[in-house]
Order: C-alpha cells, then sequence, then structure tokens
C-alpha cells in the first residue's frame, strides 16, 4: 500500500505539472493540409477518367500524391509515436525473471551430495515505480510532445511549400504554352508575308533581297517555336513529378492566365503572417524544446528517487516445487524505495547547465531574426505582386499598339508604299509584346502565389478572387 500511495502521489504531481504547462500554450499546430493517409504505391501515369486538370486539382493531387510529402508525414507519425512511448514512462513496469545456477565446491575429505544440491532456480517477479527523477521524465515527454507538434507544423510548411511549388510550374505551363501559340502566330505571318514577297518578287515589284530576308526570319521563328514547346513540356514533365506521376505521364493541365486584384494591404499581410506562418510557430516550438533540454541537464542538481516491490521464489528443481524429502523451496518478497544523489560531479552538470542556457539563448535570437526576415519576405512579394500588376496593364497596351502597327505596315506593304523591313519588324515587336503581357499575367500569379505562402495561406486556386478579409 505504501509503495502504491507513493507512486500514485509522484505520477499525479508528474501529470499535474505537465498538464498545467500544456493548459498554458496559446497555439496549437497548424493541421495538415491534406487530411487523409497518403499510401506509397507505383504511379502508372492515370489519375482521373477525363485527364485533364486544373490547378486545384493538381494542388490537392500533389498534396496526396507527392513522395516528398509523404516522408514528411511519416517523419511526423513518428514523432507522435515517441511522444506516446516518452509518455508511458510516468508508469510503474513489470518485469520477471528466471535464473538456473550449477554451483560445484570442493571439500576436504570429500562429501558424498545430492545431485539436487548443486542447482539452484530463481524466478522473480518486480514492480518498480520511479517517483522523482530530477524532472527529467517530465523534460523528456515534454520535450518529445513539443518535437511531435513542430513536425506537425513542418508537414504544414512542406505541404505549403508543395502548393507554391505546383502552382509556379502549372503557371509556367500555362506561359509557355501561350508563348507557343504566340510564336506559332508569329511564324504563321511571317510565312504569308514571305509568300506576298514572293509573289512580287516574281512580278518583279521587289528585290531579290527582300525574299532572302523574308526567309531567315521564318528560320528564325522555327527554331524560337522549336524551343518555346521544348520549355513547354519541360514545364510538364516536372509537374507530373511534383504529382507523383511520371515524367512520361500522358496529363493535360487546363486554365488561363486572368488577372485577379489583391487589396490586401502590408499590415494585413503581416498580422497574417505572424498569425499562421508554421515555421514561426516552429522557432517557437525550438526555443521550448532548448528549454526542456536545459531542465534535462538540471535534472543532476536532484536526488533520484525510486519504489519497488518484488517476490522470488527460489528451489532446486527446475519447476520450484517440492518433490521428495531433499527438495527445497522458499518464496521471499521486498518493499522499499530507493534514493540516489549525485553530490558532486566535478561540476559536469552545472557546465551542461550553462551549456544548455546559452542554446536557449541561441535559439530566442533565431526566432527573432526570423520574424525580421519574415517582415522582408512580405514586403518584397507584395512588391513584386504590385510591380507585375502595373507591367499587365503597360503590356496590355503595348500589345494593342503592336497590333495596330504591324496592320498598318502590312497594308503600306501591300500598297507598295512601305518595306519588307516594316512588316517583318513590327511583327517581331508584336511577338515580343504578346510575350511580354504573357510573362507579366504569369509573373503576377506567381507573386500571388508566393505571398500567399510566405502569409500563411492555403490558397490552391489563384484564379479567383481572394481579396476579401
Amino acid at each position: 500500500m505504501l509503495l502504491l500511495l507513493i507512486g500514485g502521489i509522484g505520477i499525479f504531481s508528474l501529470h499535474l505539472h505537465a498538464t498545467c504547462t500544456f493548459a498554458a500554450s496559446k497555439k496549437s499546430p497548424p493541421p495538415p493540409l491534406y487530411s487523409g493517409e497518403r499510401v506509397l504505391q507505383k504511379q502508372n501515369g492515370t489519375f482521373n477518367a477525363s485527364g485533364i486538370l486544373t490547378m486545384p486539382e493538381a494542388v490537392r493531387r500533389a498534396l496526396k500524391f507527392n513522395p516528398g510529402l509523404g516522408a514528411q508525414e511519416s517523419q511526423s507519425r513518428s514523432t507522435e509515436e515517441g511522444r506516446k512511448a516518452a509518455r508511458g514512462t510516468f508508469g510503474p513496469k513489470l518485469g520477471t525473471s528466471y535464473k538456473a545456477i550449477r554451483q560445484e565446491r570442493a571439500t576436504s575429505p570429500s562429501t558424498t551430495t545430492d545431485p539436487n544440491q548443486r542447482f539452484t532456480y530463481n524466478w522473480g517477479v518486480e514492480v518498480s515505480q520511479t517517483v522523482f527523477k530530477g524532472f527529467s521524465l517530465l523534460a523528456n515527454y515534454q520535450k518529445a510532445a513539443l518535437q511531435a507538434e513542430s513536425d506537425k507544423a513542418a508537414l504544414h510548411k512542406a505541404e505549403l511549400d508543395m502548393t507554391e511549388q505546383v502552382q509556379r510550374y502549372f503557371l509556367d505551363y500555362l506561359r509557355t504554352e501561350e508563348n507557343v501559340r504566340s510564336e506559332r502566330d508569329s511564324l504563321a505571318r511571317l510565312r504569308d508575308q514571305l509568300r506576298i514577297t514572293q509573289a512580287f518578287f516574281d512580278v518583279g515589284l521587289r528585290p531579290r533581297l527582300d525574299v532572302l530576308q523574308a526567309e531567315v526570319n521564318v528560320s528564325q521563328a522555327e527554331n524560337l517555336l522549336i524551343q518555346a514547346e521544348n520549355k513547354r513540356d519541360t514545364c510538364l514533365a516536372m509537374l507530373n513529378t511534383l504529382l507523383g506521376l511520371s515524367a512520361t505521364a500522358n496529363a493535360a493541365y487546363t486554365g488561363k492566365l486572368t488577372h485577379i486584384p489583391f487589396k490586401l494591404s502590408l499590415e494585413n499581410c503581416l498580422e497574417a503572417a505572424y498569425r499562421s506562418r508554421p515555421d514561426l510557430y516552429i522557432a517557437g516550438k525550438s526555443v521550448e524544446i532548448a528549454q526542456k533540454d536545459q531542465r534535462q541537464a538540471q535534472s543532476g542538481y536532484y536526488p533520484q528517487i525510486d519504489a519497488y516491490y518484488n517476490v522470488t521464489q527460489s528451489g532446486n528443481t527446475a519447476d520450484l516445487q517440492r518433490n521428495g524429502d531433499r527438495s527445497l523451496r522458499a518464496t521471499t518478497w521486498e518493499v522499499g524505495a530507493v534514493a540516489t544523489w549525485d553530490i558532486f560531479q566535478w561540476g559536469t552538470t552545472f557546465y551542461a547547465d550553462r551549456q544548455a542556457g546559452w542554446l536557449v539563448t541561441k535559439m530566442r535570437y533565431e526566432e527573432e531574426n526570423l520574424k525580421l526576415t519574415v517582415g522582408y519576405e512580405i514586403k518584397s512579394k507584395l512588391l513584386a505582386v504590385r510591380e507585375a500588376e502595373k507591367r499587365i496593364s503597360v503590356a496590355e497596351k503595348g500589345v494593342e499598339q503592336a497590333t495596330e502597327a504591324y496592320h498598318v505596315a502590312l497594308a503600306r506593304y501591300q500598297e507598295q508604299v512601305g518595306t519588307n523591313f516594316d512588316v517583318l519588324d513590327a511583327s517581331s515587336k508584336l511577338t515580343a509584346a504578346q510575350a511580354s503581357l504573357t510573362g507579366a499575367k504569369a509573373d503576377y500569379l506567381t507573386a500571388l502565389s508566393q505571398i500567399y505562402v510566405a502569409m500563411g495561406e492555403f490558397r490552391p486556386d489563384l484564379m479567383s478572387r481572394h481579396d476579401t478579409w
């Protein structure tokens, strides 16, 4: 009864301390974006009936099937099991042992001994309970719990990073697809110009030089089209890889580079980032983990108390039962407590405590540095959004002007008042203006994706309005 009372008091006090400690925590780890359990499987390149994915569908598929996220989830689940294992150290331990010993003793003069007396058998059962270990058990459990929460936040961060990667390559794919269309249109215009120039040359209205210039421009346009198609296919392969598909999967992605206004202020973005960013949560947990490491180092200052109860049976037969007059059997029980205290260890505990204390200070500095970095990231991403937004309006005007200039140059050439160089130059500028508009729209949406991730916000669809607060 004394053992159970002491053990019960010890466990109650430790759990009470742990409960109070975690009840004081104001924030819980951000939940994973994908709530299901990922399963490692081989991909055969098929994923749905239509084979066409929008941006939100691509993001959600990557969150489910990307192997890197599966590895991060396994790490999170591993540390959660480690927390449960650390919790088990608060309870009592039950153990049993069985020994078989043969003893030989030489006597002079020799005596005749019953062979059964040479063997000794022992079977024991022991229950032990750690009553106090200098707060080491509590600190170890709290550290394991903090690490489990930190890894959950790390999984959330990895999912946000994966969202940004998928959106970035998705937008790059749409950008390159638009560039391919633009290069094809440019090639078609240049081939028409070559046909017109050849017809004028055939009737003697244009020199051979104009035909040669038109042919050179057609060859250059074909070369640019090949490069654009190669960039598109490269983006497609990378996008497939992020989604857990093979690089040769016959996947199709659909979407438009639209302009969605972003109206959040810098203060709103900073507020969201400081509230939602998982890396800031991880940094805070790193400080707490370092503090628990220091508490473990300080446990050497305190005594350690263990209580135990054991029952041991011994005899000279293997089954520990009496068989005949010469068999022996005895039962012994014991209850007690053991206290140990290392009073002096040449400063080992003291310097280990100071070492852990400096690591706590280091983690605090790193947390503050991260907060400053977050402020810079938010402002730089917001500036990138504003810059790309301004570029869109400028590029749209440029496309209108370049289109009108091309039509004017083509009409003047057909009326024999303009030169072939004017038409080719106008066509080249129109292609460049279209590429500039496509790049501005893609850069805007990419910057939008990056600022959402920098704010810790999960926005799988960038093509819909998200400027409400």
